[in-house]
């Protein structure tokens, strides 16, 4: 964990745990129109870049609303520090026009306070295009197995620090 502002080659942004009333954790699959990986590696929480000038609890709403339609939660902890997971590099040379080699992240955990009918991936909030194409509430336990490779180690780092929030 570090500084986002001392670490240039990686662009600054910001994950969100939600967690539903039993303690499970919202997941989505990825669009894949590449083919390039396999379905079952295409999991995430959402998450997104840091806009200029914005903070990272707007950035996390602003993101959590535009891929889910999200909005009923209550932030109940912000990660301690950053988290950073490097792109491999044929991703690197085609993602955000090569100008960065990977993410670094703060990441909040919401309890998410409505009901499932809330949540639209296929025509998310403000318009913007969808990024999922399926979600499902998840054990906090199974995350780390349930992401891409290169993002695994972040995922654990979070899952850790988060971890007292799946009993609660």
């Amino acid at each position: 964990m570090s500084d986002p502002a001392l670490e240039p080659d990686f662009r600054p942004c910001v994950g969100i745990m939600v967690l539903n009333r039993n303690g499970q954790v919202w997941m989505g699959r990825r669009h894949d129109n590449s083919g390039k990986y396999d379905k079952g590696e295409l999991w995430q929480m959402p998450q997104g870049g840091i806009d200029e000038g914005e903070e990272p609890v707007e950035a996390a709403l602003r993101e959590l609303f535009e891929e889910t339609s999200i909005r009923n939660v209550e932030i109940v902890q912000e990660s301690q520090g950053w988290f950073k997971y490097e792109l491999p590099a044929d991703i690197a040379k085609t993602g955000w026009r090569s100008r960065y080699r990977g993410q670094i992240q703060k990441w909040f955990a919401v309890i998410f306070n409505g009901t499932d009918d809330e949540i639209n991936i296929l025509q998310p909030g403000d318009g913007d295009k969808p990024e999922f194409d399926r979600w499902e509430w998840v054990p906090m336990e199974n995350l780390a197995d349930t992401v891409i490779a290169f993002k695994r180690d972040v995922y654990r780092q979070v899952v850790e620090e988060f971890a007292d929030l799946a009993d609660s």
